[in-house]
């Protein structure tokens, strides 16, 4: 599978669970895409993030109920669960306050935002779970190589230091020596520095070698051309970004975020007659690949449309506070996520 297509479609889910508050409905997107990491995972180090992501998720849900708890919330409530001490404050911290009353209400609206920004996060640790780095980077477009080459090479870096860290304490240790404070931490850094140093010769020759920081030459035109479209294309997905984001900006957002998408993707495509470069068997974009990304693509369009029509179903109210229902439309819409887990190759059947 192309990590292209699991990161569209981590980022439609994520982008579904900014549409809305219900928890029923994050809910139900974090078990879609939890049952699709399940049964589409591979067994690689980066696929065990997910667990780190879930528990960032959790932090975030504790915290956000923290604050509302000792801060307070601007929702006004009635039903008073319980009530701290408050600590009065100066005329210059004006609503602001901490301790007082904590009502439900106020922990309900704090429980679907925090629930809202878990679910986001647990869309892109799936997107993290299932999507190979180094194949990603390897897809990036001709503009952007030396991004790529940077991320590859961080990436490899990190993990042969902590290896050989790990390697120089234990030959240590079976010879009798310490490891362990200032003085082992000195006489194991330079072995380790110097390891570094041979290793980043080593692949500065081989990438020489290879021709990377070659580039041809492209007239003046098509260089200010390339730079007005990247920067316009950035600017414009920024203001639709924002404008989906808001309730004010959704006649515009949808509209402004594709124009400014073709533009940066133009202006991509033009910065890559820079680069001479070929790919060693490139990711091809398959009909399966096309199928995962469309259904995270559809949740989100449709998950819009449903906050547009009904935003009642979508953002069920505290003041006053009801128990939310589960919106059967919507609903369906996010069951769509679930595709990937029957066309997606199983990554424990031999290729």
């Amino acid at each position: 599978m192309h990590p292209g297509a699991w990161w569209l479609w981590a980022l439609g889910l994520g982008t579904a669970a900014t549409r809305t508050t219900n928890p029923l409905l994050l809910g139900l997107l974090i078990v879609v895409s939890a049952y699709v990491v399940a049964t589409r995972r591979p067994d690689t180090p980066w696929s065990r993030s997910y667990g780190a992501f879930v528990k960032l998720a959790l932090a975030v849900i504790l915290i956000r109920l923290l604050f509302a708890t000792v801060l307070g919330s601007p929702i006004p409530g009635t039903h008073t669960l319980l009530t701290l001490p408050e600590l009065p404050l100066p005329a210059w911290a004006q609503g602001i306050r901490l301790g007082g009353e904590v009502t439900a209400e106020a922990l309900a609206f704090a429980l679907y935002d925090g629930l809202r920004l878990a679910a986001l996060l647990i869309c892109v640790g799936a997107a993290n779970a299932l999507a190979n780095p180094s194949r990603l980077l390897k897809s990036l477009p001709g503009a952007l190589y030396e991004l790529g080459v940077a991320v590859v090479v961080a990436l490899t870096f990190a993990p042969n230091l902590i290896a050989d860290v790990r390697r120089l304490r234990a030959a240590r240790r079976l010879r009798g020596r310490p490891d362990r404070g200032v003085r082992g931490l000195l006489q194991v850094g330079l072995p380790v520095l110097e390891g570094a140093l041979e290793r980043s010769v080593s692949l500065a020759a081989a990438m020489d070698a290879r021709g990377y920081g070659r580039t041809a030459r492209v007239p003046a035109a098509v260089r200010r051309t390339t730079a007005a479209l990247t920067l316009g294309g950035l600017l414009g997905v920024c203001a639709g970004t924002y404008g989906l984001l808001t309730a004010e900006g959704g006649a515009y957002g949808l509209p402004v975020l594709l124009a400014g998408l073709t533009a940066a993707l133009a202006g991509l495509k033009l910065g890559g007659r820079r680069s001479l470069r070929t790919r060693y068997r490139p990711d091809r974009w398959d009909v399966r690949a096309w199928l995962v990304a469309v259904s995270g693509v559809a949740v989100a369009a449709l998950l819009a449309l449903s906050a547009a029509h009904d935003p009642a179903a979508l953002h069920p109210g505290v003041v006053p506070l009801v128990a939310p229902a589960l919106p059967l439309w919507p609903a369906a819409a996010v069951l769509l996520g679930l595709l990937p887990a029957f066309v997606a190759p199983d990554p424990k059947e031999p290729s």
